[in-house]
């Protein structure tokens, strides 16, 4: 039977400023064997960002603690992924950072706390998309695939809620400093979402093909 809804969070869609273009969804269900080779990357990746947090603040006991379990699970993702791959006959290599992921880190400021206020919203905006994205894909994949995707959105909107938690406890700013670099990530984050986007990446913007 066919996944007929994967559930988007409500937290989830109003945290993001604009949805995925359906013309990424369109080629996302066309390219399944790219889709999951950086679909793995980025498990990858977001284990490293975990470990980063941990090695990098490792006297905010709360913090690391969460990221520490955080990085055990991206790490379970990244397994799981992989043996979807080998099903797939889809085999792994690395790939370079996305246009997308490099754009946000780029806005990280380099001073602390506004670093760790920074990163941590980058990892909130990196979760909430990968959520939406997987509840967008997921009822139009081959039924494992969709399955899997859908299975995914609960832990992503977790990961999202930690971030953004974590940016607002940790940090030690204001309210209105807060919600002003927030809303600037936001609406970077959207503007890479909705430009046209010459690689194909989980995260990539609108298919350039299809601007």
């Amino acid at each position: 039977m066919a996944i007929e809804k994967a559930g988007l969070p409500a937290a989830v869609r109003d945290f993001l400023a604009v949805p995925t273009p359906d013309a990424w969804v369109d080629e996302a269900c066309d390219r399944i064997p790219e889709l999951l080779l950086d679909h793995a990357n980025c498990e990858l990746k977001a284990a490293s960002t975990a470990l980063g947090f941990l090695y990098r603040y490792p006297e905010r006991a709360g913090l690391a603690q969460r990221m520490s379990r955080l990085a055990r699970e991206e790490l379970r993702h990244f397994e799981q992924v992989r043996k979807i791959m080998d099903s797939f006959d889809v085999p792994f290599e690395r790939l370079t950072a996305s246009r997308y992921a490099g754009a946000l880190r780029d806005a990280v400021r380099a001073d602390e706390p506004l670093r760790l206020l920074d990163m941590l919203l980058v990892g909130a905006l990196i979760e909430a998309r990968s959520c939406e994205r997987f509840a967008r894909v997921a009822p139009r994949l081959p039924e494992s695939l969709g399955r899997f995707y859908a299975g995914l959105l609960a832990s992503e909107a977790r990961h999202f809620e930690h971030y953004l938690g974590f940016a607002r406890t940790e940090c030690n700013v204001s309210d209105a400093d807060f919600d002003a670099r927030l809303e600037a990530f936001r609406l970077l984050e959207g503007e890479l979402i909705a430009a046209p986007d010459d690689v194909f990446r989980f995260h990539s913007g609108s298919p350039a093909s299809a601007s």
